[in-house]
């Protein structure tokens, strides 16, 4: 993203794009320098932005190596997981009584893409479009962006990490039944499984934690 007179607010949404996505990669140098050349603005909103992102958890600071992309440990993919929990179902659970059948439709035709998806990079992406369209009925603006400022914290490298160790094949035959249960207003029974869904996510991890 190149251009002049970015504010502090363009950087910080500029680069978090660039972390969340995967061009910035976890521990890479974020040299005030060379992005204020990049993004042709002065060193001051620059450095106002890399700020930004530290507060958010994004971006690491130490005085011998400068600014760096946060890399994001297997704890710290736990807790964001737990995050997911809460919010997420709760989310589910006001958006069932409103899911008309465009809504289930729209769910249901990502689903179909995910299921000739060939990578664990476009099952991550498959993944958060499928949840995505399950919340969008809850009609709490607040809310959903809780539930996307969590998931910007997982940059691409651990979202493919998450659906690599996951696979493929048991969190897609949960989707199917949790589409089903949405479609059928069984909001209870959406969310135990939901939240079994993500959990099943965490006891992957420890378990390769344990491996490793």
């Amino acid at each position: 993203m190149e251009g002049s007179g970015f504010t502090t607010g363009a950087l910080a949404t500029a680069l978090r794009a660039d972390i969340a996505e995967g061009r910035l990669l976890p521990g890479a140098p974020l040299r005030q320098e060379e992005l204020a050349l990049r993004f042709g603005t002065s060193r001051i909103p620059v450095r106002e932005a890399l700020r930004t992102l530290q507060a958010e958890g994004l971006v690491d600071y130490s005085p011998n190596r400068g600014a760096t992309v946060a890399i994001v440990t297997d704890t710290e993919i736990q807790e964001m997981l737990e995050v997911r929990i809460a919010l997420e179902s709760h989310a589910l659970r006001l958006a069932i009584p409103n899911a008309a059948d465009a809504d289930i439709a729209a769910a249901r035709a990502i689903l179909a893409e995910y299921d000739a998806a060939p990578s664990p990079e476009s099952w991550a992406a498959m993944n958060w479009r499928f949840h995505w369209a399950l919340y969008l009925p809850c009609e709490c603006r607040r809310l959903l962006d809780a539930i996307e400022r969590n998931f910007k914290h997982f940059s691409t490298a651990a979202r493919t990490k998450i659906s690599a160790l996951a696979g493929k094949d048991r969190p897609q035959r949960e989707h199917h039944r949790l589409l089903d249960l949405v479609g059928r207003g069984r909001a209870d029974d959406a969310v135990a499984l939901l939240t079994e869904h993500i959990r099943d996510t965490q006891r992957s991890i420890r378990a390769t934690g344990r491996a490793g």
